[in-house]
């Protein structure tokens, strides 16, 4: 059943409001960290830098920050996760799905 206009929000409404604002913000902070990493690629490539070397780096960078502020299990859970959507082919050169 629709509410009208002037009807209250319930709890249930209110949360549902709720999560659809923190997933909006979250996918805002995603992609700022995807743009931000497309730069800081593409002017390490710039710079002669191999992308095994930045995408090295840039791995181990964000396993040992996961590491230490959420735990190895976190940071495994994430590798796990990675390794899912590799093997189910989210990364090829022709998908753009992240």
């Amino acid at each position: 059943m629709r509410r009208s206009a002037g009807t209250p929000e319930t709890g249930e409404d209110m949360e549902q409001a709720q999560s659809d604002l923190e997933a909006i913000i979250r996918e805002e902070k995603r992609q700022t960290a995807v743009e931000s990493h497309a730069e800081a690629w593409a002017e390490g490539v710039s710079i002669g830098i191999e992308p095994e070397i930045i995408a090295e780096a840039a791995l181990a960078t964000a396993i040992g920050e996961l590491v230490r502020t959420s735990g190895e299990d976190a940071a495994l859970a994430l590798l796990g996760r990675i390794m899912d959507r590799t093997r189910a082919g989210e990364f090829e050169p022709l998908r753009n799905l992240h």
